[in-house]
């Protein structure tokens, strides 16, 4: 065991349920999906953001994927051999009444399946939350670890996959049986929701295959960065390089483009 970087508190690796894990939604109790099945059937009657939470922190319904999100957790990377790591599915994070909503791919093998929270921990994550605060939704440039005191001004931040994959590369099997809990997410957010911000082409099309009722007949807009696809409803989509370290690093996205994209987003969602 080793102790929280922050609240000092030991923990196994991966972290069990309800064990006091700072923000664990779930406990020892909350029901487990072991099959494609049975995520299916949860996500479809969860109630609300919270217990949806729970139950996705919990989920082990991809072997692949839940093998080496605990393998990852044991073995570590050695700057962070110190530290516990959470090891499980990662949750939304933000607002549970967002006007925007931040749609990425999929947890870091050492950023949010370290920390517990999504895009924390990695240097997207740290480059993607300057830009929020920067853009005054979220109240801190610093995104650490899930007892950072962190919060949000009216978004939301998700990932299609909520669990780390190898190589960053979720099967096709593997996005399937993850959507039902983005569906449910977006079942109990999108009455509130004005813009989704895509992270990236499959972000993208992980958007459009939630919009799939608004676009019948209509052709699918083409990802792109900067792209705004105006919706029959009213809701917006705009498209978004990844903030990966590649992208940065070789300034096919820099900070003044992300800027502009959260601006934008604020500006069309209404936030004050």
């Amino acid at each position: 065991m080793h102790a929280h970087p922050r609240t000092g508190v030991p923990f196994e690796s991966p972290v069990p349920p309800g064990s006091g894990w700072p923000g664990d939604p779930a406990t020892s109790g909350t029901p487990v999906a072991t099959t494609a099945r049975r995520a299916a059937a949860l996500a479809k009657t969860v109630g609300d953001v919270d217990e949806l939470d729970a139950l996705v922190s919990v989920c082990r319904a991809c072997p692949r994927l839940v093998a080496w999100r605990e393998e990852v957790a044991v073995a570590k990377r050695r700057s962070f051999a110190e530290e516990p790591y959470w090891g499980r599915p990662i949750t939304g994070w933000g607002s549970p009444r967002p006007r925007i909503l931040v749609l990425g791919l999929a947890p870091a093998a050492h950023g949010g399946n370290r920390t517990g929270r999504v895009f924390t921990g990695d240097r997207s994550g740290d480059q993607l939350f300057a830009a929020l605060h920067r853009a005054g939704l979220v109240n801190s440039p610093l995104s650490v670890d899930a007892a950072d005191g962190l919060s949000a001004n009216e978004i939301r931040i998700a990932a299609a996959v909520r669990c780390a994959p190898p190589g960053n590369a979720p099967t096709p099997e593997e996005r399937s049986t993850c959507a039902p809990w983005l569906d449910a997410e977006w079942r109990l957010i999108s009455p509130q929701v004005r813009v989704i911000v895509a992270l990236g082409g499959f972000a993208w099309q992980a958007a459009l295959r939630l919009l799939a009722d608004e676009l019948p007949g209509l052709a699918k807009p083409k990802f792109g960065h900067g792209v705004v696809a105006e919706l029959p409803s009213g809701l917006q989509l705009l498209g978004c390089y990844h903030p990966s370290q590649q992208n940065m690093f070789t300034g096919r996205l820099t900070p003044a483009m992300l800027d502009a994209v959260f601006g934008d987003a604020r500006s069309r969602a209404g936030i004050q």
